[in-house]
């Protein structure tokens, strides 16, 4: 291979080997380049650093600081304006090796643009440059190694002129390590059996963080809702949805519609598998303080067998986006139940709408692709899309807290106080039944108690109805009452047995007809003065499942959640629907309803002041390189009647196309020089420099040295004095005839053939030249024209440094 040929950071790397000593010529380099531990001598390659030099980065996209085995992540070598870099090299090592082995690299890299990357022919693990030219970017992908190999470091160097820059530390260097067991997202883990005994309760609360001010970008103000959670708690043989997997039909129903009736049927048809079912109430809008609503929440239970558990909201109005966990395990390696659980959650793909804005139109993504995360460089017109990069900011927080044990605990180490205080705490209500239309102040305290005596007696507390937002809908009551007794009575007597709530009831026995299904509550505290509890812990009643049984007869599961009103204001219906688990023996069809439908009512239309379009496709962008401006609109499509409007109608943003093309600019041409010889034949020369460089496609530079032949006199070898003077004088009219024939480049009865090509040029860079021919086709026989003669051309080439 040639050395023009050879990529600009093997070529330079001369310049910083020891190895590599002046005169040492390109086969030399080649051999020492073939030997053993070549790519190690790049990493030792000691080129020019600088302290804090921040010119140039090297970023992996969303700035992990984990990665998960076997995924591919983009990497970026970028220059900062005006900086840019002529050759690179990009290797992946283990953390702590030298790179002078095989197996000291990590991972493998993937050329996106062959133009602008190769892999090293010397070193094949390293990316270095196709073409040495100016560049200000270029980018690969990056596939993780396997697990346990713990801890990577990304370096790379930059070639700019005759410099390398090569850090070990700062902004060319990347560390990033392998995602361990508890990193979020990562559902492929082994799931270890779980050793605890006894059974826990915890309480689910999901904290809501979008909003039109976390993030403004396209927040879309009228609609902007989290659906209902839709969850459970279940073993290791059955996974809800997983980061990386595929999205069920169930999945799908909530990341697109926020609909978690399927989600159900299927979670409920996994029965065995699963110990509860998490639900929570969806939130219209998507965030108000806390002060105004409740964060909504929703307790759940797990044992030895189901200790994992999984939830999903839906991002609304989305394609398909999420958040939730999968598969958290609950249970702790010492065989106990784990006290608190809190997780920031960012939004998932979930693989089945191409869309890219929050309100795309329906896009199926055909065929199916995985669940995956959102990130800052997926689409331009994505909301969350961030040319520099970056993680995206958290849009929900959620928190798993323990709240009761029971049964006997096979950890004998206690957790903490902490632990001990939440569970002797009282248990709050499942679910807050108050309407989403009512608007309350806080509760008041408690009163004191009516009565100061070990008598029953009543305390209260009260709220506040701030605002009513549907006539329709009743608001409960404002007054809360609880009994209660005076100071130094049950709450305090030693004699005490303080127990839980009831557990949800048990699946009835049996799948038709009459059975029975029991509940159990637990002691929280026993009596001090060491006396038995006698209250009961379990309670048994009957229960009724197809009342009427017979061959006839099939088996429905339990009506799902109410759909969403079909009216955003007024009067709609929604519906409900449920599944057949067991068809008739005697082969007949199943009578039962599977759907169930109802009037549902929604704020008067009046009170919604106006409807709006979805926003149209952005504008192309007004300039056709360099940066501009583009918009996009949408249409008004309420009545005017129904009230004034003030959402604007149109928007505008900056946009960045490639940059402008700048051709060369050159000064004027230097005046001739004098002829290189007293006497006869030589040459002069005038030049002219390169004032602006082109870039981005402009208009290449011509060339920058003439040269032509000159004749100043004949040379004698001794002739008298008079004599030589007299030839002197002749030759100096010949050469000022000849210098004004070629400048006014008229030749009166002289034909020339046209202009050869260029010859190639004398050397590969720092400033060669070409050459090109004219030749005479026909000369007059006339004495006066003797200026006839061929002509040549000579112009600059090569001109960047080497």
């Amino acid at each position: 291979m040639g050395a023009h040929l050879q990529p600009l950071a093997l070529r330079l790397l001369a310049l910083t080997f020891p190895l590599v000593a002046k005169g040492f010529s390109d086969e030399t380099l080649e051999k020492a380049a073939k030997s053993e531990g070549y790519c190690s001598r790049i990493l030792r390659a000691q080129g020019t650093r600088r302290e804090g030099y921040n010119e140039f980065s090297l970023r992996v996209e969303g700035d992990p600081e984990f990665y998960k085995p076997g995924n591919s992540y983009r990497v970026t070598l970028s220059a900062a304006t005006p900086a840019y870099f002529r050759g690179f090299t990009l290797i992946a090592l283990k953390e702590g090796k030298e790179g002078d082995k095989e197996e000291d690299h990590a991972g493998t890299f993937q050329i996106i643009d062959e133009e602008e990357t190769q892999f090293m022919s010397n070193c094949p693990v390293a990316v270095t440059e196709s073409t040495p030219r100016r560049r200000t970017r270029i980018q690969v992908f990056w596939t993780a190694p396997p697990t346990g190999t713990g801890c990577v470091i990304l370096k790379a160097s930059i070639v700019q002129k005759r410099i390398i820059y090569f850090q070990d530390e700062g902004s060319l260097t990347k560390k990033i390590c392998e995602q361990d067991s508890a990193s979020d997202g990562v559902t492929d883990k082994p799931i270890l059996d779980c050793c605890a005994c006894g059974t826990a309760k915890y309480r689910l609360t999901f904290y809501g963080n979008w909003s039109e001010k976390t993030h403004p970008k396209d927040f879309p103000r009228r609609t902007n809702h989290w659906s209902a959670i839709i969850g459970s708690s279940h073993s290791k043989n059955y996974i809800l949805w997983e980061y990386g997997g595929y999205a069920s039909e169930g999945v799908k129903q909530v990341a697109e519609l926020g609909s978690p009736v399927k989600m159900e049927e299927e979670i409920r048809q996994q029965s065995d598998e699963v110990l509860t079912v998490i639900k929570a109430k969806a939130q219209w809008p998507a965030w108000q303080p806390l002060n105004v609503r409740a964060a909504p929440s929703a307790e759940f239970s797990v044992d030895r067998h189901r200790h994992l558990m999984s939830f999903l909201t839906m991002l609304g109005p989305s394609p398909d986006w999420n958040v939730g966990l999968s598969a958290e395990d609950l249970c702790t390696k010492d065989c106990g139940w784990v006290q608190k659980v809190v997780q920031d959650l960012i939004p998932w793909d979930a693989g089945t709408d191409s869309g890219v804005t929050y309100e795309s139109p329906n896009k199926p993504t055909v065929p199916q692709e995985k669940i995956r995360p959102l990130t800052s460089l997926d689409h331009p017109q994505s909301p969350f899309y961030d040319p520099e990069g970056g993680s995206i900011k958290l849009v929900a927080r959620v928190v798993i807290e323990r709240i009761a044990r029971k049964g006997e605990q096979c950890n004998i180490v206690p957790d903490n106080i902490d632990d001990i205080v939440a569970d002797l705490a009282p248990e709050e209500k499942e679910e807050d039944d108050t309407p989403e239309t009512c608007i309350y102040s806080n509760w008041s305290p408690w009163s004191a108690c009516s009565s100061s005596t070990c008598e029953k007696g009543k305390r209260m507390r009260q709220r506040m109805l701030k605002a009513q937002l549907d006539l329709s809908v009743p608001c409960p009551d404002t007054q809360d009452f609880q009994p209660c007794m005076g100071p130094g009575c049950s709450d305090e007597d030693g004699s005490t047995c303080m127990m839980s709530d009831w557990i949800t009831w048990s699946p009835c026995s049996v799948s038709c007809g009459m059975g029975t299904r029991s509940r159990e509550r637990y002691v929280k505290q026993f009596p001090e003065d060491g006396s038995m509890c006698k209250v009961p812990t379990e309670e048994t009643e009957k229960c009724i499942v197809n009342e009427e049984c017979s061959p006839s007869s099939c088996l429905v599961t339990e009506w799902g959640e109410w759909d969403e009103c079909s009216a955003s204001c007024g009067t709609g219906m929604k519906r409900r629907h449920r599944m057949i688990k067991m068809t008739p023996a005697d082969g007949s069809m199943c009578k039962a309803e599977t759907t169930e439908a109802e009037k549902c009512m929604m704020p008067e239309c009046h009170t919604i002041p106006c409807l709006l379009s979805p926003w149209s496709e952005w504008s192309d962008c007004s300039v056709t390189c360099g940066k501009g401006m583009r918009t996009r609109q949408r249409m008004l499509k309420s009545a005017a009647e129904l009230g004034d409007c003030n959402e604007e109608l149109e928007q505008a943003e900056k946009c960045m196309l490639p940059e402008c093309p700048i051709d060369c600019e050159l000064t004027e041409w230097s005046q001739w020089s004098e002829c290189n010889t007293s006497c006869g034949k030589g040459h002069m020369i005038r030049t002219r420099m390169i004032k602006i460089e082109p870039q981005f496609g402009g208009t290449a530079c011509p060339e920058t040295v003439q040269r032509t032949k000159c004749r100043v006199r004949k040379c004698l070898r001794g002739p008298g004095m008079e004599k030589r003077r007299w030839k002197e004088a002749r030759e100096k009219r010949r050469s000022e005839q000849a210098k004004k024939n070629i400048d006014s480049e008229q030749y009166p009865v002289c034909r020339l053939k046209p202009w050869t090509a260029w010859t190639e040029c004398s050397t590969l860079c720092g400033g060669g030249i070409q050459e090109r021919y004219m030749m005479v086709k026909k000369r007059s026989k006339s004495t006066q024209f003797t200026s006839c003669r061929d002509k040549k051309e000579l112009r600059a080439c090569n001109v960047h440094p080497c």
